[in-house]
């Protein structure tokens, strides 16, 4: 097994990273590097100029508008974007759901959703959690039943991340309640602006609203809206959530923030041993382990690349590596908000209009803190908002059980 690089995908390394440095925004990388706030027209800017380039949907194949790449370009492509500062690309649409339009979808829905998906110019929301079901989603209970040419919907979905911005929604809604629950499951896009679907937004510790409930009353949803066929959504559904597990393992900006980790602990006098001695000798090893991590959780993924290429991948590695890279996001926070001592208590909002905040600005040296009148997310809000990371996705308890079942039988 060689992990090595080739000339050709060195070249194609260069080539990334030149185009994506020379047409990313800078105010949109300085406020990734700096872990400030991303707005909506931040994400969907950079997302217009990749679908521009045709590089919005770098995983798709030629067939369906895009590049065409192998495995090891996408990866050398997602790893340039990370570094050089590029916000993550909102996954609903061109990672999650146009793979099911590819490979369930008839000719006419690949025809009417994906140039919109590919363009960024359509925003995409998930419609699969519910409040009785997460991890377990074979248990949705948001109902649609066939009345002539269309679906009636009624229901709740939960954990709608950045819903609020949503203007179409896949969703598993369940229309048979026959068998096992698997098999009554169906997989429908519904267009958010349909009468009767309503978002409230969920305010989270950081002051944010990035997660959403969506209420479906009486939705009328065109049956040319069905995706396959009817009750197979769960086949559907598990093709998708390969792609997000796979997807939040992220060990790209794992090893960007790894980086902003070191620039926290020497700011903050934990990296120099001569000042600090056993603290910080004590904080760097923990950086050594995390650094350590990251690199294994690298080498896994090119492993993947590398049975990819040749055809020979016998293990399906989504669910480790979604394990590994989550468990790792989690750590990497925590140890910046341990770096930052007081600096990295959360914001709250009544307390800064009333003045009780305090003068921010001697932060203002320090990568990923406030400073003057800009506002950043703080770290214990980010340490925080990543315990989810291994809930998400299908909780890393489910996800060992499935590895071990295929390991051990």
């Amino acid at each position: 097994m060689d992990l090595s690089f080739t000339p050709e995908e060195q070249q194609f390394r260069e080539d990334a990273r030149a185009w994506v440095r020379a047409n990313l925004p800078q105010d949109i990388s300085h406020k990734v590097h700096a872990a400030l706030r991303l707005s909506r027209d931040d994400l969907q800017r950079w997302a217009m100029i990749l679908g521009k380039k045709g590089w919005l949907g770098w995983g798709w194949p030629k067939e369906f508008g895009g590049p065409g790449w192998n495995a090891v370009q996408k990866h050398l492509f997602e790893e340039e974007c990370a570094l050089a500062g590029a916000p993550r690309v909102i996954p609903f649409g061109p990672v999650m759901v146009a793979p099911v339009i590819m490979a369930f979808g008839n000719a006419q829905q690949q025809q009417r959703f994906l140039p919109g998906i590919a363009s960024g110019e359509v925003w995409w929301s998930q419609g699969y959690s519910e409040p009785g079901s997460g991890s377990d989603l074979a248990s949705v209970k948001c109902r649609a039943e066939r009345q002539g040419e269309h679906y009636l919907v009624n229901g709740q979905k939960t954990w709608t991340t950045l819903g609020q911005y949503g203007e179409w929604i896949f969703c598993l809604v369940r229309t048979s309640t026959e068998g096992k629950p698997q098999t009554g499951i169906s997989f429908l896009l519904i267009d958010m602006s349909s009468p009767g679907v309503s978002v409230r937004p969920i305010k989270l510790l950081d002051g944010e609203c990035e997660v959403n409930e969506v209420f479906f009353d009486n939705v009328q949803v065109p049956i040319e809206n069905l995706i396959g066929e009817e009750n197979k959504g769960w086949t559907y559904a598990k093709h998708l959530l390969s792609h997000e597990r796979t997807n939040i393992a992220d060990v790209n900006r794992a090893k960007r923030e790894l980086e902003r980790l070191k620039r926290i602990a020497k700011a903050e006098g934990l990296w120099d041993l001569s000042t600090n001695g056993a603290e910080a000798l004590r904080f760097r090893d923990e950086i050594a382990k995390l650094e350590v991590d990251v690199i294994a959780l690298e080498m896994l993924v090119l492993r993947v690349l590398c049975a990819e290429k040749s055809g020979k991948q016998s293990l399906d590695i989504a669910g480790l590596l979604k394990i590994r890279g989550s468990e790792i996001q989690q750590r990497y926070s925590e140890l910046m908000m341990l770096a930052a001592g007081p600096f990295s208590l959360p914001f709250i909002f009544e307390a800064m209009e009333a003045g009780w905040q305090g003068d921010q600005s001697a932060a203002a040296g320090l990568d990923g803190f406030p400073g003057g009148d800009v506002q950043c997310a703080p770290l214990a809000s980010t340490y925080f908002n990543l315990r989810k990371t291994t809930i998400y996705g299908g909780s890393n308890e489910v996800q060992r059980n499935i590895v071990a079942q295929f390991v051990l039988g």
